[in-house]
């Protein structure tokens, strides 16, 4: 991958935001050495690893990686035969022994997930398992990386005997110093250890008198460190244990390093396993902190989409990010994006850059679902100033030398990236040469994109098929950016309102709009109008966007509402009929009583008792029966509210509508979009009921207020001398009747005047969804005293 590109488009800095995430200097080393890759199945399968560990992490129970060591070293002196290992080597190998062994159990564990597991699969069999060694590294050297005193009996034995030596010689040096005349002494003298010897400090004059053997000076030569005879003898014995600790510590060493020796090659690759690892879960975290969603790849440069994407490095700022959302069609290879300084093209650049270096590079980019990531074979950039004093390269040159290696090299697999195409030099030159360039590599099918201030350039779309431009908008009012994304339209640069709100003189604003040629001031207006115009339609969509699901809403609470009802409508009635039951079967044991009474009062013959028996039983089971039959009614209609079959173009009984007849033009999950009359609606399928073609008419007038149209409906009302809050009932009215006339417009007049009605009419007219537009009147219309409304 082209390593110019990678640095002008910031892969490493965005690389090194992600190390930061890692558990360890291992992890971050290895996110930082990530290069894009073009092998679809290992992106795929780098980016399946990620997911799996995010999983992990966002578990119930998040799973934490231990602590990965740096082995490294150990391990190369572990392969040299014979070498044995110091404590600290063998300290970090047992470090490295432990983690692996927590990691693969805390990866096969019963809460361990198995999907997860299955995707880690080749890591987790690497992580090497060694309780017995590494027990006996735990036993044998202590936190600090010592040898412990216990790792056998004889150095037990022997640092037994050397601490008391050492107490011994200490005490009996000190008796010497005590015995030392004041004019002998030094100042805070105390025994010490000079040359592995203990020693004690006297004035140089006092050597004749103390004896022994001098181990040290003082720097000025005034103090004397001298092992008095007495000790000559005890401090041999402490330098033979000494010599004996030492013999003893080797060879406990020597024997762990052996017993490690013939497991080298697991270390080295559980030490591997356990760095990949950790850089997964950098990756994982950053995806997490970053709300990255898993894109789409693909092999074809074709059909390149993001959605809500956002600079990882703006993000990382804690930057209130603009995200934008841009998809490439088929047969669309460049795109030109236009518009003023500061309004984002170049960071728009880099950000398409990066997505799909970190893609192909395992990593996970912040965008949305939906993002669709093409696999280039490389990726091209000339952006910012690269002149260069030492090569004598100009700003122009600098730029050209990259365009040279674009054009030589780029495929039609590749990302080429251009910022402020055609500058440098001559704006008609630099415009022509651009033009040239986009057109070559439109032609030879690179995805290009390519941002420009060139007017020129700008029509480069309606040139070659190909090409397609794009802005960045500009509040024209604030003269601020809003850093979203337009596709279709060329951006304006206004270099003009910019400097009129600098306090540019007049004068010279004047003579320069005097100066743009007459087809560019059009150009700009053009353009002018077209922005306000796409401002107003994202308005309109997002005010109709917020009706319809209050619509929904609305029906959904209906629909649920009509449930409730008859379901307590249901058991209202079991409840009525399991108390008459009930009744019967108490009346019931009342008659054989009264029977027995009869008979035994022979007042009542046989016959009789059977058809009283046969009466009151019959009543009893038909009370059953019909229990019965509502269960099933109940359990048929709770089946048919979750599962009713209705089609596009089937008519149905809307029940949240008080059973009126629609046709279904749409289905949704659970939902159906259903017009009645001129509403549509999106109700809950278990509201439906399909109903024969000849009981819908063709075409229902539903009124939201009243029920039958007037006989003349006015296609104007006049509101002027009325207050604010008369002209609710009267607007609403005309509405109605209007779409019940089926008129297209209603003219409302309100005046001028203090513009209160005006206001409050628009405020109605944007909550009416049967309202399709609305606007003042022209010049010929009445102006701003009328309200023309467009009705669906």
């Amino acid at each position: 991958m082209n390593s110019h590109a990678l640095n002008v488009i910031e892969f490493p800095r965005t690389l090194a935001l992600i190390a930061e995430r890692a558990t360890s200097p291992l992890g971050a080393e290895r996110i930082k050495e990530l290069q894009p890759s073009t092998d679809r199945v290992a992106i795929e399968r780098e980016h399946a690893r990620v997911a799996a560990v995010r999983s992990l992490l966002l578990a119930e129970e998040p799973w934490h990686l231990s602590a990965v060591p740096d082995a490294r070293s150990a391990l190369v002196r572990l392969r040299v035969e014979g070498a044995s290992l110091v404590a600290l080597d063998l300290q970090v190998l047992g470090n490295l022994l432990r983690s692996s062994r927590v990691t693969r159990d805390s990866l096969r564990g019963d809460r361990a997930s198995p999907m997860a597991a299955a995707v880690l699969a080749e890591q987790i069999e690497a992580l090497v398992a060694n309780k017995s060694i590494e027990d006996a590294i735990e036993r044998t050297i202590d936190e600090e990386g010592h040898v412990r005193d216990d790792a056998s009996p004889a150095l037990r034995k022997i640092r037994r005997e050397l601490k008391g030596s050492q107490g011994e010689l200490v005490k009996l040096l000190e008796r010497a110093m005590a015995k030392l005349e004041p004019h002998q002494r030094v100042a805070d003298m105390s025994v010490t250890v000079r040359n592995g010897r203990f020693v004690i400090p006297v004035r140089r004059e006092a050597q004749s008198a103390v004896g022994g053997i001098v181990h040290d000076a003082s720097a000025t030569g005034g103090t004397l460190f001298v092992e008095p005879p007495a000790a000559v003898e005890a401090g041999n014995r402490i330098r033979e244990l000494q010599s004996e600790e030492i013999e003893e510590v080797e060879r406990i060493l020597a024997e762990l390093t052996e017993q490690l020796r013939p497991h080298r090659e697991e270390l080295t690759a559980s030490l591997e396993a356990l760095i990949t690892l950790d850089s997964l879960v950098a990756r994982a975290r950053y995806a997490i902190e970053f709300r990255c969603t898993p894109a789409d790849l693909t092999d074809s440069t074709e059909g390149f989409a993001v959605v809500q994407g956002r600079h990882p490095l703006l993000v990382a700022q804690g930057i209130d990010v603009v995200p934008f959302d841009l998809e490439m069609l088929p047969g669309e290879r460049t795109l030109l994006i236009s518009g003023p300084n500061t309004g984002g093209k170049t960071v728009l650049l880099k950000a398409l850059g990066l997505f799909s270096a970190l893609v192909q590079s395992g990593i996970p980019a912040p965008v949305a679902a939906g993002s669709r990531i093409a696999i280039f074979d490389n990726i091209y950039a000339d952006v910012g100033d690269e002149q260069s004093i030492l090569a004598s390269l100009s700003t122009f040159s600098a730029h050209l030398k990259n365009l040279v290696e674009v054009l030589s090299s780029a495929t039609e697999h590749s990302l080429v990236l251009i910022d402020e195409l055609g500058s440098g030099t001559d704006p008609i030159e630099g415009a022509a040469l651009g033009g040239a360039i986009l057109e070559a590599l439109t032609a030879r099918r690179t995805l290009s994109v390519a941002t420009t201030h060139l007017g020129a350039l700008k029509e480069l779309a309606t040139q070659v098929d190909g090409v397609v431009n794009a802005s960045l908008q500009f509040d024209p009012v604030a003269l601020a950016p809003t850093y979203r994304l337009t596709k279709g339209v060329p951006g304006r640069s206004y270099g003009i309102s910019i400097a009129r709100r600098l306090n540019l003189p007049a004068d010279v604003l004047q003579r320069a709009e005097e100066r743009i040629p007459s087809d560019e001031r059009r150009v700009t207006a053009l353009l002018a109008e077209l922005e306000a115009r796409e401002k107003a339609l994202t308005a309109n969509e997002l005010e109709a966007g917020e009706i319809a699901e209050d619509a929904k809403e609305r029906a959904r609470r209906v629909a649920e509402r009509e449930t409730r009802v008859t379901q307590r409508e249901r058991e209202t009635e079991r409840a009525s009929r399991q108390e008459a039951r009930q009744y019967l079967l108490e009346a019931r044991a009342e008659v054989e009583r009264t029977i027995r009474e009869l008979k035994a009062a022979s007042e009542l013959g046989e016959e009789a008792a059977r058809e009283a028996r046969k009466r009151v039983e019959s009543l009893a089971n038909e009370q059953g029966r019909e229990l019965d039959r509502m269960g099933r009614e109940a359990e048929t209609q709770i089946a048919a509210q979750n599962h009713a079959e209705v089609s596009v173009g089937d008519f149905v009984s809307v029940d949240t509508l008080g059973g009126k007849v629609g046709r279904v033009v749409e289905v949704r999950d659970g939902e159906a979009v259903v017009a009645v009359g001129v509403m549509k609606l999106s109700v809950p399928r278990g509201s439906l009921r399909p109903t024969a073609p000849e009981v819908a008419a063709p075409e229902v007038a539903v009124a939201i207020r009243g029920d039958l149209p007037d006989v003349h409906v006015p296609s104007e009302i006049d509101l002027r001398g009325m207050r604010v809050g008369e002209v609710e009932e009267i607007v609403m009215h005309a509405v109605d009747a209007a779409v019940r006339a089926d008129l297209k417009t209603l003219r409302i007049v309100h005046g001028k005047g203090t513009g209160a009605l005006r206001e409050r009419v628009a405020e109605m007219l944007r909550k009416e969804s049967r309202v399709e537009n609305f606007r003042l009147g022209a010049w010929n219309e009445g102006g701003a005293g009328v309200t023309v409304v467009e009705l669906k």
